[in-house]
């Protein structure tokens, strides 16, 4: 179904009022433009048209100026030959042409007038096709946006966002006990009997070595 029904309907039209009432206003953008774009290709065939009817009639006013200079020679031959009968005849028949050339002049002055308004209407419909474009591309980046956020908003409450997060938390709990049992090895436990067995020996040996240090440091003194 058209949007519009002639052109002056479209140079009427109110983008926003239209838009607001549609269910569909992605859609109903797109149809506005191809009507929009049909009616712009019809109203310049229109204008070609025009513009070839207008050199058509030039041309033939051209052959009529011509014609009557042809009569208006003819006449005065005619004159200079004493006949006036013939010369008579040959100022009718360049007023015919006159007359003719009068009424195409009315007619092209009445072409260059509809071209004025085909040129006016061009530049109107020109007008109005970019303010549509530019509603269309307006609502396309809001319905992108739109689905964008949607989209981060399905993914955010989604129930395989969650159970993703709920084994992030699993595998942070697995890998606390791994570091807290890692860190429990690393301890020191009770010493075996063997252990603080030799802890004794070790000691008494080191105690030995000292004294004989003694010894020798106070028997060096002495000499």
């Amino acid at each position: 179904m058209a949007v519009f029904s002639r052109v002056k309907d479209i140079f009427a039209a109110n983008m926003t009022e239209i838009l607001d009432r549609a269910e569909d206003p992605a859609r109903m953008i797109r149809m506005i433009i191809l009507e929009m774009e049909e009616t712009l290709v019809e109203v310049r065939a229109s204008a070609a048209r025009t513009i070839a009817d207008g050199k058509e009639m030039r041309r033939a006013l051209a052959r009529l100026d011509d014609l009557q200079d042809s009569w208006t020679e003819k006449a005065e031959l005619a004159l200079s030959k004493d006949r006036e009968d013939l010369a008579k005849q040959a100022l009718l028949e360049r007023q015919k042409a006159a007359d003719m050339a009068d009424g195409l002049r009315e007619e092209i002055a009445a072409i260059d007038e509809t071209l004025k308004q085909y040129e006016t209407d061009i530049a109107k419909l020109q007008a109005k096709l970019r303010e549509a474009r530019a509603r269309q591309a307006a609502i396309q980046t809001r319905l992108e946006s739109a689905i964008t956020r949607a989209k981060a908003r399905e993914v955010l409450h989604s129930s395989r966002t969650k159970d993703a997060f709920s084994r992030f938390e699993m595998l942070e709990k697995r890998a606390d006990l791994a570091e807290g049992t890692a860190e429990a090895l690393g301890l020191e436990g009770p010493k075996s009997l063997e252990q603080e067995i030799s802890d004794l020996r070790s000691s008494d040996k080191v105690d030995a070595e000292l004294e004989a240090m003694k010894a020798a440091l106070k028997a060096k003194k002495s000499s």
